[in-house]
């Protein structure tokens, strides 16, 4: 059967056809909370207990065992080098398993070279070495944040050029959010922060822009539309746009998040990549908070903000019955209050108040006029 009216479609139908009508700035102080707790405790342990830094950030020397090494063998072998807390991982790949070890600077690196081959049962030689200097973390770190500095300055210009400041200042606000929900995530699981972990971060904030961009798109349209009509608020007109353009921002959000899934899964679960395990690890926390921060933290920002603005909060004002500021009309002032229709309430009160009260008029004593009537001309019969 053919639909032809959109109140009979489906929960799926009106969702395709941009006909949903969820409230997201009525649920947008909910999910800021959730998302504040998340990110005061990730930063309150990042304080207390910092962050789990890789070998490239801290410096150390990395050892790769091949072959089937246990954990506990190889944490007692470092043991016997005063290394106890070493951190030990079991990599799987097509090579066959492996065991890597990292320990910070000041180990005899060849004398653990050969104490983990000999536990491996396989020659020193095959035992890969890789010394890592603090430095170079350090310098990653700085390119990264020059890099995201530029970045955030190219976007504030571009979006302000395109559509309007505050919509720059709504979106700097998810960014932000995104970022440091990411980093909130990494220090409550202790995640090992790495370079990769680096890049997927930044490659988080194109992701982020471009539901920010997809969302600001229609409601810049239907803003103009808004300018003529005057018929909502602009509060309103948000939460519109964000149900008409909801498909799209699911449709992009799932189409990012599968292959990131996919990724972390099949290339670091199963073929044992850890660099891929990283990376993935971070652009799916990242992606995950960017779907809800465009719709849930950068939509109501911007609407608080343009709701500051006088037209639009006159529009309120008019739309609500509310009580407009005082307007000095030729010297003497006028108190403005409207309703939907346009009709100031307390100017009809008034008006019929004043009717109701106003005495009736007084019989005249003067006796009335009276008009002669002209006599009708006779004229001839014919």
């Amino acid at each position: 059967m053919k639909h032809t009216n959109g109140s009979r479609r489906g929960p799926l139908g009106r969702l395709y056809h941009g006909e949903t009508d969820i409230d997201f700035l009525g649920r947008a102080k909910v999910c800021a909370l959730v998302s504040a707790l998340v990110i005061v405790a990730g930063l309150g342990l990042m304080v207390t207990r910092g962050l789990n830094l890789g070998i490239d950030f801290e410096g150390g020397t990395s050892w790769t065992v091949p072959g089937d090494v246990a954990v506990g063998e190889a944490r007692e072998v470092m043991s016997t080098f005063d290394v106890p807390d070493a951190e030990i991982q079991v990599l799987g790949g097509a090579e066959g398993e492996q065991l890597r070890v990292q320990a910070e600077p000041g180990v005899d690196t060849e004398a653990v070279r050969v104490a983990l081959a000999e536990l491996a049962d396989v020659d020193p030689e095959q035992v890969q070495v890789t010394d890592v200097s603090p430095s170079w973390g350090s310098q990653i770190t700085e390119k990264a944040l020059r890099a995201l500095a530029l970045f955030l300055v190219a976007i504030t210009i571009y979006i302000s050029l395109r559509f309007e400041w505050r919509m720059a200042v709504a979106t700097l606000v998810a960014l932000v959010h995104d970022i440091l929900f990411t980093l909130a995530v990494y220090s409550l699981t202790d995640f090992e922060v790495t370079p990769a972990t680096v890049v997927a971060i930044l490659t988080i904030l194109g992701y982020s822009i471009y539901d920010g961009i997809v969302v600001f798109d229609r409601v810049d349209e239907n803003a103009r539309l808004l300018a003529s009509s005057g018929a909502t608020t602009y509060s309103t007109m948000v939460n519109n746009s964000l149900n008409q353009v909801l498909m799209r921002t699911l449709n992009t959000s799932i189409t990012a998040l599968l292959p990131v899934a996919s990724l972390l899964i099949v290339g670091s679960f199963v073929l044992g990549a850890a660099t891929l395990q990283e990376f993935a690890l971070a652009l799916l926390i990242g992606l995950a908070a960017s779907a809800y921060s465009s719709p849930l933290i950068a939509s109501p920002v911007l609407a608080w903000l343009k709701e500051r603005e006088p037209r639009y909060a006159s529009l309120r004002n008019r739309l609500e019955g509310r009580t407009a500021p005082l307007v000095a009309t030729g010297g003497a002032g006028a108190l403005v209050s409207s309703t939907q229709g346009g009709v100031a309430r307390e100017t009809a009160d008034a008006s019929n108040g004043a009717r109701r009260h106003r005495p009736a008029p007084k019989p005249s004593t003067s006796a009335p006029s009276t008009i002669t009537p002209r006599p009708r001309k006779k004229g001839r019969r014919r």
